[in-house]
């Protein structure tokens, strides 16, 4: 007799995250997932506007595919056949830093004239290369005196997914042909938080009322813009941007620094999103997050940036939703290792009742609610939270957030070159002790990873 859809048991698990702080556990979820016997989803922001992005946003429009790319590339299987390392060493790759340079080696790239290529078969080879051929055409159509693209620093699976995106018309679609051809394991999925051809920014406003600051790169990690040096050349340049677009969106941003940030004034309060003009508005998250959410075991929000990768996704119309009233009985959040320009302003750091705090507020805008969500209900948004002990980490008050339905379970973790990281199979451990044993797992901590540590 077959079990009613109604009545099955849900079957997956979704990982709210940015791209290369939360790549140093995909193995850590595949295998928790595995363990579970559960599908995997990752949903990734596509709000990034820094680095090679910003290029490909200035000149082609459609949405920051940086952490989207970052996460594909980590999920290519190991394999004995060196094809599969090629293809990874490939889209991994980064053209020069300099310009002139950057160009003559894409040229080789693309006329298949490089080393990279080498253990690649010809058929993929072929196949990877007109997409690049097709991205390399529309440079050459849209090049203009007071606006030519810049390679430096260029990601070759970036540039790809662009092709791909133009020819198919979808950024679903290129996902899909990326996974085919890196053969990413079944059950896996990367989903980006819109499925869009254009391209979205997110503002942040702080607690102090200072002016919202405007873009990805400009909350996490602000840069001088590298492309256009004036507004007068922003409105004389033929862009992807439409007529009367923010200006401080419409200019390159390759090069910028995560070290070395000025602190912000204050707190962020919250992000949103906002249209060309800079107003704020409400946009649905994509249909196959929501659909995933719905099928889903558990939900972990992974460590990265808390108000740029992670608030993203969550405050998209429906997110919000499907995690209050979802199947979801887990709902866990991994807590930073260290203090960011983002949540730790001069002498006012956060702590993980502010982290929690955030992403429930992130939820609740989600679903339009217009006042703050009561404590007690905030484990309907998030369960537990993980978090590493260790100099520079958020303060973690475990009897508060045991107060308010939240249980906080410490992990074990290393020093890598003076940082504090998750360890890997701590971390599995202690996923598994939470969500339990596959099938027969009662969801009940174990004894060593319970408040009372």
């Amino acid at each position: 007799m077959t079990t009613p859809p109604s009545l099955q048991r849900p079957r997956g698990i979704v990982v709210f995250s940015g791209g290369s702080a939360a790549n140093s556990l995909v193995d850590v979820f595949c295998n928790v997932a595995e363990e579970q016997q559960c599908t995997l989803s990752y949903v990734m922001p596509i709000s990034d506007n820094g680095g090679s992005s910003s290029e490909l946003i200035r000149v082609f429009g459609g949405p920051g595919i940086g952490d989207i790319r970052s996460r594909l590339v980590r999920l290519i299987p190991s394999s004995p056949d060196p094809e599969p390392t090629a293809i990874k060493a490939l889209f991994n790759y980064r053209l020069p830093p300099h310009s002139a340079s950057a160009r003559s080696e894409w040229l080789d790239i693309v006329e298949a004239r490089h080393a990279l290529w080498t253990h690649i078969s010809p058929e993929k080879l072929e196949l990877i290369r007109s997409f690049l051929n097709l991205l390399n055409l529309e440079i050459v159509k849209r090049a203009r005196p007071t606006s030519v693209f810049d390679f430096a620093g260029a990601s070759i699976g970036n540039l790809f997914l662009t092709g791909a995106r133009l020819f198919l018309g979808s950024l679903a679609s290129a996902i899909y042909l990326f996974t085919s051809i890196t053969r990413t394991p079944e059950g896996i999925s990367v989903l980006p938080a819109l499925n869009t051809n254009f391209t979205h920014h997110i503002a942040a406003g702080l607690v102090d009322d200072s002016p919202p600051i405007i873009g990805q790169n400009a909350i996490s990690h602000p840069s001088a813009p590298t492309s256009l040096p004036s507004l007068a050349d922003v409105d004389a340049t033929e862009d992807a941007n439409p007529p009367g677009s923010h200006p401080h969106l419409r200019r390159s941003a390759l090069a910028f620094s995560k070290a070395d940030q000025d602190a912000l004034t204050a707190r962020i309060q919250r992000v949103w999103y906002i249209n060309p003009y800079g107003a704020e508005i409400r946009l649905s998250a994509s249909p196959a997050v929501v659909s995933a959410l719905g099928q889903a075991r558990a939900v972990i929000y992974s460590i990265g940036s808390l108000y740029t990768s992670l608030a993203p996704t969550l405050i998209l119309r429906h997110v919000g939703e499907a995690l209050a009233t979802g199947p979801a009985r887990y709902k866990i959040l991994l807590l930073n290792a260290t203090i960011d320009r983002e949540t730790g302003p001069p002498g006012d750091p956060m702590g993980a009742v502010e982290f929690v705090e955030a992403v429930v507020r992130a939820a609740a805008y989600s679903r339009g609610l217009e006042t703050e969500v009561p404590r007690s209900e905030w484990a309907a948004y998030v369960t537990h939270v993980v978090y590493l002990d260790g100099e520079g980490a958020p303060v973690v008050d475990r009897a508060e957030l045991a107060k308010w339905g939240v249980e906080a379970v410490r992990c074990y973790g290393r020093n890598e070159g003076g940082m504090l990281r998750f360890d890997g199979r701590g971390l599995e451990q202690v996923l598994t002790a939470i969500m339990g044993k596959g099938e027969g797992g009662s969801g009940r901590m174990a004894r060593r990873f319970t408040l009372g540590q």
